[in-house]
């Protein structure tokens, strides 16, 4: 049975930058500064991941919406698109029991490859629908 412990461990071989937060509680610090940086939540049984992408247009938001779909459907690994607020949010949980290194790290790269890829193809679109005309 794995634990806390053994994420510890995890992020270690990871060899990327982080900091604890608290007990089970860690941040990933990534390398996009518009971007929130990866929290990882070890509260057994699970492991829960996530990460605030960016906000919400505030104005013509169907066709963000409609690529933000898209790309959970398609290009999401792991974990999926959600909104918390006037956030988008992309969360990922696994079970602790069994955890082993591999799928902890698949989270970590499914997440940031949304960050780096999908990113900047919402914030076009975003920053589309905030310049159109209503």
């Amino acid at each position: 049975m794995r634990t806390l412990e053994d994420v510890e461990k995890y992020l270690l071989e990871l060899d990327a930058p982080y900091e604890v937060l608290g007990d089970g509680l860690f941040r990933l610090i990534d390398d996009v500064p518009e971007v929130d940086d990866i929290i990882v939540l070890v509260t057994p049984p699970l492991v829960v991941f996530s990460v605030r992408l960016m906000k919400i247009p505030s104005k013509h938001r169907e066709n963000f919406f409609h690529k933000l779909l898209e790309l959970n459907a398609s290009d999401l690994v792991g974990g999926a698109y959600g909104i918390d607020g006037d956030d988008v949010v992309i969360t990922d949980t696994l079970q602790l029991e069994n955890l082993d290194y591999n799928e902890f790290q698949a989270s970590i790269e499914s997440l940031a490859f949304a960050i780096h890829e999908h990113h900047p193809i919402l914030k076009k679109i975003a920053e589309d629908a905030e310049m159109q005309q209503d």
